[in-house]
C-alpha cells in the first residue's frame, strides 16, 4: 500500500513543515547550548582538579600513554599559564552561552526586553550552578577523571591562545609585585603590633628589639644597612707590605678589600689571618694571599644574603650598583646586628660617636647613619619617610631629599613630627644632626 504525500503547494503542508523545521532548529539550538554548558563545567572542574593534584596523582597520570595529558601536566610547572588558559577558555564559553541564548530567544520571541531579562537571569543561574558549583564539588573528589577528559581541550587552547596567555601573565606579574610589596608591609606592621600586645612586663627592651628584628629581617635590603663606599677601609694592590701591616694594625679589621687604581675595581679581599705568619718579613708578596671577592647587588634582601654567607662560608660581600660601580660593603656582623643589635668587639672604639640620646625626645646622630638604624634607635616608623626618601638610605641623604640642597650649620629642617638641626656639615655631606621628635600629645 502506497502513501501519497500531500502536494508541496498545499498550505497545510507548508504550515506543518515550518513548525517541524522550527522545532528541529530549536532542539539543535538547545542541544548546542547544553553542550557548551557541559564543556564549561568540565573546564571549571579541571581548575580545581589541576591545582589539588598530589605528587602521587601526577605520577599516576604521567604513567598514562597520553601525549596531550603529559603536555598539559607540563603546564603545572608554570601554574600562572595554566590558570590563564583555564580562565580564558571558561569565560569565552560562558560568554558564548549567554550570547547565543539571547540570539536564539530573539529569533523565537522577538526583541522583547522582558524576555531578554528573564533569559539572562535563568542562563546566569544555570552557568553558576551547573557550570561552576556542581563541577567543582564533583572535581574535588574525582580530579583524575576531570583531568583526563579536559587535557586535550586545555592543551589545544593553550597553543591557540598563547599570545593572550603570555600577555595576561605579564600583566598579572606587574600587579602581583605591587600587591606583594603592600602585603609584606601590612604583614610586618601586624606582626609588630602583635609583638607589642603579647609581650609581658618582664620582657626587656633588648628582647623586644630582637623579636622586631626577626620580623623585619626579610624585608631589609642590602643597601639599607651596608657600609657606604666613602667609609670603606680598603688597600691599593700596589702598596708595600710594610704599609699594609700598618693599616692592619690601625684599622682593627680582619678582612680588607683590595682594589686596583680605583675603589670601583675591587680585585679581592685580604684576610688578616693569612698574613700573620709573614708579619716579620719585610718584602713579602702579600698579593698572593688575596682571596676572591663576593659581589652582590644593592637590592638583595639580607635574609637571602645571610644564607649565601652560610653556604659560601664568607663574612664579607662587596655591594655593586646598577652600573657596576662599588656602592659599599656588608659583613655578616652587619646582617646579624639587624636582629641582635650592635655587636661590640675588642677593636670597636667605645668613644667613637654613633648616636646619643640627649633626652626622651632629642637625639644626636651621624649623617651617615642608615635610615633603618635611625628608625630603630629613635623608635620611628620607616614608612613615615617612604614617600620623601627617594633613593637615599642614610639620614643625611634623607635631609638632602627634603631640603633639596646641602644645608648650612644651624639650619633647621621640619618634616612631619621631626625637627632636624644641622650640627656639622662639610662641602660634600651632612656630618652630624640633632633630631627632636615631637610627642603625639604635642
Amino acid at each position: 500500500m502506497e502513501i501519497e504525500l500531500p502536494e508541496s503547494n498545499n498550505p497545510l503542508f507548508l504550515f506543518f513543515l515550518i513548525i517541524l523545521m522550527n522545532s528541529f532548529i530549536g532542539i539543535i539550538q538547545i542541544f548546542f547550548l547544553f553542550f557548551l554548558l557541559i564543556i564549561s563545567g568540565i573546564i571549571s572542574g579541571s581548575e580545581v582538579a589541576y591545582f589539588s593534584l598530589t605528587s602521587n596523582d601526577i605520577t599516576i597520570l604521567k604513567s598514562k600513554n597520553n601525549s596531550s595529558l603529559k603536555k598539559t601536566l607540563l603546564l603545572l610547572k608554570s601554574p600562572k599559564k595554566l590558570l590563564a588558559t583555564i580562565l580564558i577558555l571558561n569565560n569565552l564559553i560562558n560568554v558564548a552561552i549567554i550570547t547565543l541564548s539571547a540570539y536564539f530567544a530573539w529569533n523565537i520571541f522577538g526583541k522583547n526586553p522582558l524576555v531578554f531579562l528573564t533569559l539572562t537571569i535563568i542562563v546566569t543561574l544555570m552557568i553558576v550552578f551547573f557550570g561552576e558549583i556542581i563541577p567543582k564539588i564533583y572535581a574535588n573528589k574525582n580530579k583524575l577523571f576531570f583531568i583526563k577528559i579536559s587535557s586535550q581541550i586545555i592543551h589545544y587552547s593553550f597553543v591557540f591562545f598563547k599570545p593572550f596567555i603570555f600577555l595576561l601573565v605579564y600583566i598579572t606579574k606587574i600587579f602581583h609585585k605591587s600587591q606583594k610589596k603592600e602585603f609584606l608591609e601590612s604583614t610586618k606592621e601586624d606582626l609588630n603590633k602583635a609583638i607589642d600586645l603579647t609581650l609581658s612586663k618582664e620582657t626587656s627592651k633588648n628582647e623586644k628589639n630582637i623579636l622586631e628584628g626577626i620580623v623585619n629581617f626579610g624585608s631589609i635590603k642590602v643597601k639599607e644597612i651596608m657600609i657606604s663606599r666613602v667609609d670603606i677601609t680598603a688597600v691599593e694592590k700596589n702598596n708595600s707590605f710594610n704599609k699594609i701591616s700598618k693599616l692592619i694594625n690601625t684599622s682593627g679589621f680582619s678582612r680588607i678589600p683590595v682594589y686596583k687604581e680605583t675603589i670601583d675595581n675591587i680585585e679581592g679581599v685580604l684576610y688578616v689571618k693569612d698574613l700573620i705568619p709573614y708579619l716579620n718579613e719585610k718584602n713579602f708578596n702579600w698579593t698572593t694571599k688575596i682571596r676572591p671577592a663576593f659581589f652582590i647587588p644593592e637590592n638583595k634582601k639580607i635574609d637571602v644574603l645571610f644564607k649565601d654567607f652560610q653556604e659560601k662560608r664568607v663574612h664579607l660581600a662587596v655591594v655593586i650598583d646598577e652600573y657596576g660601580g662599588v656602592s659599599g660593603i656588608i659583613t655578616l656582623e652587619d646582617v646579624l646586628e639587624e636582629i641582635v643589635g650592635d655587636i661590640k668587639d675588642e677593636f670597636d672604639n667605645e668613644e667613637s660617636f654613633v648616636y646619643k640620646k640627649l633626652d626622651s625626645h632629642t637625639f644626636l646622630f651621624e649623617g651617615k647613619t642608615s635610615l633603618n638604624d635611625f628608625c630603630k634607635l629613635s623608635s620611628s616608623n620607616k614608612n613615615d619617610f617612604k614617600k620623601i626618601k627617594g633613593e637615599s638610605e642614610s639620614l643625611g641623604g634623607l635631609l638632602l631629599e627634603i631640603n633639596n640642597k646641602i644645608p648650612s650649620k644651624g639650619d633647621k629642617i621640619n618634616f612631619d613630627n621631626f625637627v632636624f638641626t644641622i650640627m656639622s656639615v662639610d662641602k660634600k655631606r651632612i656630618q652630624r644632626v640633632r633630631v627632636y621628635k615631637k610627642s603625639n600629645a604635642n
